[in-house]
């Protein structure tokens, strides 16, 4: 018995995120739970409202509520483990829960790139061609907007998460992260790693520098339309359609692509650490908070349903 516990403690892997900062330790377990409620307070509340509220049953709000749904998986496959590794001093991870943990947020970071691609081409299909809107963007175009968002993030960690659990790791267990990467998880190879490095920038360059190309685009054609609008009431509201989204893409791809296309020697590593946790902390909890408070039709709707839940409670 007691062989076999040794055996798979030697199959755990050592996340040493923050080790370094030990006095941090308890602060960051505060305030990275205090993110992850208020994450799954804010997106849960998207998706509600989204459903519940006739007036939000449109392309962009479908989208907005895959956006939400994606971001509470995602934290909630990162964060528990983190909070947990924050408390507890051994900070151990089994080798299965690396892999979970390694497949699954790929998939949902990868599914979240190409989803803000879609929702830029919808932002574009509003503004530059608002009659035809509806017609263009119907609910069979949208689910299959949505699949191919989910299908290529599934296809992506099944490509990437495979060939990284395939390198010998010949015994090196300590991963200087609080999450399995990719980039953290090919360092600890004791072989040649140029064809995972090769296939990671590919990746990269899929999955990052093409959606965010196509967003770009989208959005030079959005602002020639918009400076065509005479009425300057009409491009502050074609601009308020686009700005929450931008914002979003703005933060989203500006730290995902400092951490998988930087060279790793340009940066420290506790840089890594914190751009990571910005990543998958702090970006999920600002997402709802962008689209809310600068949204009308959201604001709107959430006055709507608290009103009635009141009249409801007080009769």
């Amino acid at each position: 018995m007691l062989k076999s516990t040794k055996e798979s403690n030697l199959t755990d892997f050592i996340l040493l995120g923050f080790s370094d900062h030990p006095h941090q330790l308890k602060i960051l377990f505060v305030l990275i739970l205090i993110l992850y409620m208020l994450t799954i307070l804010g997106n849960t509340t998207i998706i509600l409202v989204s459903r519940v509220e006739p007036k939000l049953h449109t392309p962009m709000y479908f989208f907005l509520s895959h956006l939400s749904f994606l971001d509470l998986c995602f934290t909630s496959s990162v964060i528990p483990q983190l909070l947990v590794n924050l408390w507890d001093p051994m900070r151990a991870i089994t080798y299965g829960g690396c892999v979970v943990q390694l497949y699954v947020s790929l998939a949902l970071g990868s599914t979240e790139c190409v989803l803000l691609a879609v929702m830029s081409y919808d932002r574009y299909v509003a503004v530059c061609r608002p009659l035809h809107y509806t017609v263009i963007m119907h609910p069979r175009l949208r689910m299959t907007l949505a699949s191919i968002a989910w299908l290529s993030g599934v296809a992506t960690t099944l490509v990437q998460s495979t060939l990284t659990m395939q390198l010998p790791f010949c015994g090196h267990r300590r991963v200087d992260h609080f999450i399995c990467e990719v980039p953290v998880l090919i360092k600890l190879s004791c072989v040649d790693t140029t064809f995972n490095q090769v296939e990671l920038f590919v990746a990269s360059v899929l999955f990052l520098v093409l959606p965010l190309s196509l967003i770009l685009v989208s959005y030079g054609y959005i602002t020639q339309a918009v400076l065509r609008i005479k009425s300057a009431t009409g491009r502050q509201k074609a601009f308020g359609t686009c700005s929450s989204h931008l914002l979003v893409v703005i933060i989203f791809y500006g730290t995902i692509i400092f951490m998988y296309l930087q060279p790793a020697k340009s940066r420290s590593k506790d840089q890594g650490k914190f751009i990571s946790l910005f990543y998958t902390v702090v970006t999920p909890v600002l997402n709802p908070l962008i689209y809310t408070l600068r949204n009308k039709e959201v604001k709107a709707a959430l006055r709507k349903i608290l009103a009635k839940n009141l009249r409801v409670n007080s009769s």
